[in-house]
């Protein structure tokens, strides 16, 4: 899965020798000591999501406030404190790696919590093992998610909250805070995938 989705990535996006990722997949590859000859060029996190889609959306309607460019990604994480009323809606071809689509991320209004909300296209048969590696892998007390498989859509709706994310300030840019979404899937998709 992961694994092969990578390898896909590199045949489409490979220009000479050397092969350029970022450093999880770099990481990833490594460790199954998968293309072992092969010189890697780590590209730098913060580009990542440089040409993601994003959308300002009001949490009531849903309707889109505004399509914004990669510079709002240098707005700290906690704008969706001030601006309650929305959430942020990111788009990005990195995404397919991790078997999501798109992430929304916004402030919870009652626990004053970063709410990250996605679609997981995992098989069902994955239940158990995804629901013991969120329970182990988000920390503190009052660590919680929300799992739940839709038959319709044949993906799992995931809610959590950013916050109990190993990681995690409320100082970093929406930019660092979607790049700890990124890796906290792609850990997810990785455990997943060793099983």
């Amino acid at each position: 899965m992961l694994k092969d989705k990578i390898i896909q990535y590199i045949r489409v996006n490979q220009k000479d020798d050397s092969i350029i990722l970022f450093e999880e997949e770099i990481d990833f590859l490594k460790n199954l000591q998968f293309l072992e000859n092969v010189q890697f060029v780590k590209k730098d996190a913060s580009t990542r999501f440089e040409d993601a889609y994003i959308e300002r959306c009001d949490k009531e309607t849903e309707n889109m406030i505004r399509i914004e460019s990669s510079a709002f990604l240098s707005e700290r994480v906690e704008y969706l404190k001030k601006h309650k009323n929305e959430f942020i809606y990111l788009e990005s071809k990195w995404f397919d790696l991790v078997n999501v689509d798109a992430i929304s991320l916004e402030a919870d209004d009652v626990f004053g919590t970063y709410d990250v909300m996605l679609g997981l296209k995992l098989q069902k048969k994955f239940e158990k093992v995804l629901k013991e590696l969120l329970d182990t892998s988000l920390y503190g007390d009052e660590a919680k998610f929300d799992l739940i498989f839709s038959h319709e859509d044949g993906l799992w709706n995931l809610n959590f909250a950013l916050n109990f994310v190993e990681g995690f300030t409320e100082e970093m840019t929406i930019d660092e805070a979607f790049q700890l979404i990124y890796r906290f899937l792609f850990k997810l998709n990785e455990a997943v995938e060793g099983k």
